[in-house]
């Protein structure tokens, strides 16, 4: 399973139990034991965990261009030690320039407010009807008034007596009959008045409403038009900006694009966005610190003059302040894995110097590794290293292979016995317990719970206590009750 001891600073346990070690059996001379028995003593035992590893650093982000254009200007060459704002690059684009003059003049357009005509802005609203309430004009109402008094004066001359009250009689009759059909006129006048303007009311309503409607609708309309000429105006005024470069973060600088110890490409997406949007990613893969190796230019030049695209990596920003471990432990070992778990690492590239790392966080997804398993990944902080004399070890550059050895139980003063004293027997973990002495010795079976588990040492938790005997060669020729020989 990968797994070794690091006995550095310390007496293996089985050496200690050499003179203790007892041959049984009728064995002399130089003849080899068949048995050896041991006493169970405190010892330290520590479980290592070996995984491959890679070094990493705190944080790479691959700046890219946001526009089709040219660079115009570098400020920085590789290697060159840059600090959080500072300029390293400007690209001119005559290209987005000009789409930032067109989403400007669109936002202005977009804004004006809407405009009826010569339509009112309250909306449309139709005057009532107000037909005469007699049902005649004001003069022919004082013709036939006078018409009728000329009629009366014209009776009363009459010296008939008789004449002239019927004639009288018949004024009057008559003009109350045209008054009672000036009244009903009247009337009627008033109904239609009143119909008519109750038909009028309901259109100027129903257009009124439709006014209204219509004038919510283009209000709707003109937000919805002002929302995306902004948005395309702060994408235009994006991506602009974003044609001078600046360091998201302290790092050295490479130009183009890095490769190794980044992690995820985020800002390689930015080259399949439309050009108003790959600002906007870019500033996103620079910001989480995160972008890494790839990009649009393939590995190309980086220098004044040279043509680019929408998303082209220009700079690459990696910060060496703090260096990280990325391994990939197998998934026998790595639920024994947690955070603050400390561990001792070589580099391929540093022969003979170790360095000192501590787990800072352990993954779910799993990779598929070689010989068909799947490993976890496990993230370390890189501390500083030391060569076997003392001396210190220089500081690894990111991509680097190491080897990382993590102590995932560690137990000072176990109750331990050597590895070769456990017997595996299905699921259970036996060791065989001398019982007796000399000819009369006899091995008594007894389970075992095993805590940490070293490559020479073992601790045993639960099942053996301190100065017992034990079997430790040969325990797989031992049988329950029969003399050890």
């Amino acid at each position: 399973m990968g797994r070794v001891m690091i006995w550095r600073g310390r007496v293996p346990l089985v050496i200690a139990l050499t003179g203790l070690l007892v041959a049984v059996g009728g064995c002399t001379g130089d003849e080899t034991p068949a048995v050896e028995i041991g006493e169970v003593r405190r010892a330290a035992v520590s479980e290592v965990v070996e995984a491959p590893a890679t070094v990493g650093a705190r944080a790479t982000a691959t700046l890219r261009s946001p526009a089709q254009g040219t660079i115009a200007k570098l400020y920085v060459e590789d290697g060159d030690k840059v600090e959080k704002g500072q300029i390293l690059a400007k690209i001119s684009s005559p290209q987005a320039e000009e789409q930032l003059k067109q989403a400007r003049a669109a936002h202005r357009q977009a804004s004006r407010p809407v405009s009826f005509g010569s339509l009112p802005s309250g909306g449309l609203r139709l005057t009532n009807v107000n037909l005469p309430g007699g049902g005649l004009t004001a003069d022919l109402n004082r013709k036939v008034r006078r018409d009728f008094a000329r009629a009366r004066a014209a009776a009363r001359k009459i010296d008939d007596r008789n004449v002239r009250s019927q004639l009288l009689a018949a004024i009057d009759a008559a003009e109350s009959q045209h008054r009672a059909h000036q009244r009903a006129l009247a009337q009627i006048t008033r109904d239609l008045t009143q119909s008519m303007n109750r038909v009028l009311s309901q259109v100027t309503g129903q257009l009124s409403a439709g006014l209204g409607g219509l004038s919510r609708s283009m209000s709707s309309l003109q937000a919805a038009s002002r929302a995306q000429t902004r948005a395309a105006l702060k994408a235009a005024e994006s991506t602009v900006k974003g044609l001078v470069i600046k360091a998201p973060f302290d790092g050295v600088v490479t130009l183009g694009s890095a490769s190794g110890g980044g992690g995820p490409d985020l800002g390689a997406l930015a080259g399949q966005l439309p050009s108003a949007l790959a600002a906007q990613a870019n500033s996103i893969a620079g910001s989480g610190g995160a972008a890494g190796s790839g990009g649009a230019t393939g590995g190309g030049t980086i220098a004044v003059g040279v043509p680019v695209s929408a998303g082209d990596a220009i700079v690459t920003v990696t910060d060496v302040s703090k260096l990280t471990l990325s391994a990939d432990v197998d998934e026998t070992d790595v639920l024994l894995v947690r955070e603050g778990v400390p561990a001792e690492v070589e580099l391929d590239a540093v022969t003979g110097a170790t360095y000192q790392a501590k787990v800072t966080g352990v993954g779910v997804t799993p990779k598929q590794g070689n010989t068909g398993g799947v490993s976890y990944p496990v993230r370390l902080r890189l501390g500083k290293g030391r060569f076997d004399d003392g001396r210190p070890a220089p500081a690894p550059k990111p991509g680097m292979s190491a080897v990382v050895r993590l102590t995932v139980r560690d137990s000072p003063n176990a109750v331990a016995v050597p590895a070769s004293a456990i017997v595996s027997s299905g699921r259970e973990s036996v060791v065989w317990v001398v019982r007796g002495s000399g000819d009369e010795a006899r091995a008594e079976r007894r389970v075992v719970r095993l805590g940490a588990q070293g490559d020479a040492m073992v601790e045993v938790v639960d099942g053996l206590s301190v100065g017992e005997r034990v079997v430790v060669k040969g325990a797989d020729t031992v049988r329950e009750g029969r003399p050890l020989s």
